[in-house]
């Protein structure tokens, strides 16, 4: 357990201004449950200071990053996706709950479980990678923490506060129905996570086979 919160904002290796990157995620522009759950936080966000709330509409669970935008034409993508889109007609689309929130190390999170389902989906898009890139080429991420972020801290703070705060505030959680990826062109230039989508694919085998 961490003592204090640290300041999310800042530049990661590789990372600067101007710069995106393309990754597996997970999106939620149509997720009304999701988005009502966030509404239900929004007293609690607004009365934290030292969190920059994430818009609704850039609500997103990582999964897997692919590389740096400037590093990757579009002929160097496509063999990935096509990769990626035969791989995932073996993985059924799966339930979770999401919520309650947390305060992590970095940002005000919801869990997302169960973890399982979301570590075996990061698995076959990490072997998509492997397939056609090879060992070398595969993003270093750490171990998945299945959550999506309310907001991230924007500055150095004690834990134990934050922690009082969420717990008074009171438990809430939603559940979703997990269908489909995208791989993402993601920058973060406005102390905000956002993107332009690249392509979407769903989970499962099409019903036309």
């Amino acid at each position: 357990m961490f003592d204090d919160v640290r300041d999310h904002w800042y530049w990661r290796p590789g990372w600067r201004q101007g710069r995106s990157f393309y990754t597996w995620h997970i999106t939620f522009q149509y997720a009304a449950a999701l988005a009502a759950l966030r509404g239900s936080y929004d007293p609690l966000l607004s009365s934290m200071p030292e969190l920059t709330p994430v818009p609704r509409q850039w609500l997103h669970l990582t999964l897997q990053g692919v590389g740096f935008a400037d590093k990757l034409s579009p002929q160097e993508l496509e063999p990935i996706v096509a990769a990626t889109r035969r791989r995932l007609e073996s993985v059924v689309p799966f339930n979770v709950t999401v919520g309650p929130a947390t305060a992590g190390l970095e940002s005000l999170r919801l869990p997302v479980r169960p973890a399982d389902d979301l570590r075996r989906l990061r698995l076959v898009l990490r072997e998509a990678i492997l397939e056609v890139w090879g060992e070398d080429s595969l993003p270093e991420f750490p171990d998945l923490d299945p959550h999506i972020s309310l907001g991230y801290w924007n500055q150095a703070a004690p834990a134990e506060p934050l922690r009082k705060r969420i717990a008074e505030f009171g438990e809430h959680s939603t559940q979703l129905y997990l269908n489909e990826v995208s791989l993402i062109d993601l920058n973060r230039d406005q102390l905000c996570y956002q993107w332009t989508p690249y392509v979407t694919l769903t989970l499962g085998r099409p019903a036309h086979d």
